[in-house]
């Protein structure tokens, strides 16, 4: 049993949004080809990332909570982890902006790209001998600096406080990947390459990361929603 842990993780993780997408209050589903090309471009770099990180050791896998394959040294759940997590967390987004008015969000825009740029850029300089911690703070940085200054999103501050409401659901997610409840984690970490503060078991180099990862992959799916919005007019007339 112990061997389907990460998996079952993901099917918990993502099945009551899936089941949800398909509510006609909803119909997240009508989204799905959005989503999946968005996840899969985002992915394509973290994975890079991961398998980087993996094999210098900045991190590593306990692979006795997995089903045991492996696909350029990560476990197949790390792969479906890049399409699992985004899943839920753009889910989530998508229900808010549907049915929550959040447009007062976009006032906080400003405020949240200086205080993370300013953070960003401390951490990197004052830690650039913990790899984890520069190249997540470094990726963070400039993924506002560009997603704010060059390709003028008005939504960084609304999904920013979407996130905050998704750690809800990140503390048992990957309190579990880092050991919660476990005898051991099922991520380790090489302590000399990031900051050792952690949130619970889950390094907050982690959340940091889970951020940058979430307004990727919702940038995508903004523009291939739009681009589908686009092509179904074209189609009506």
């Amino acid at each position: 049993m112990i061997a389907y842990t990460y998996i079952l993780v993901l099917f918990f993780t993502v099945i009551i949004c899936f089941i949800a997408s398909f509510d006609r209050r909803i119909r997240f589903d009508r989204h799905f080809p959005a989503f999946l090309k968005a996840a899969i471009i985002v992915a394509i770099p973290f994975i890079l990332w991961d398998i980087w990180f993996t094999d210098h050791g900045v991190w590593w896998f306990n692979l006795d909570y997995t089903l045991g394959l492996t696909i350029g040294g990560l476990p197949l759940e790390e792969w479906l982890f890049f399409i699992c997590i985004p899943f839920s967390c753009v889910f989530t987004y998508f229900c808010f902006e549907r049915f929550f008015k959040l447009d007062w969000a976009a006032g906080f825009n400003n405020i949240v790209v200086f205080i993370t740029v300013i953070v960003c850029a401390v951490v990197a300089l004052l830690h650039h001998d913990k790899l984890y911690t520069l190249v997540t703070a470094s990726i963070t940085g400039l993924s506002v600096i560009y997603l704010h200054f060059v390709a003028r999103k008005e939504w960084i501050g609304k999904a920013s406080l979407v996130f905050t409401v998704l750690m809800l659901g990140f503390f048992p997610v990957n309190g579990v990947l880092t050991g919660t409840g476990l005898e051991s984690p099922i991520v380790n970490y090489n302590p000399k390459e990031f900051l050792g503060i952690r949130l619970g078991t889950i390094p907050i180099e982690d959340a940091v990361y889970g951020y940058t990862q979430f307004l990727w992959v919702l940038f995508f799916f903004k523009k291939f929603m739009r681009q589908d919005g686009r092509r179904e007019q074209h189609h009506v007339h």
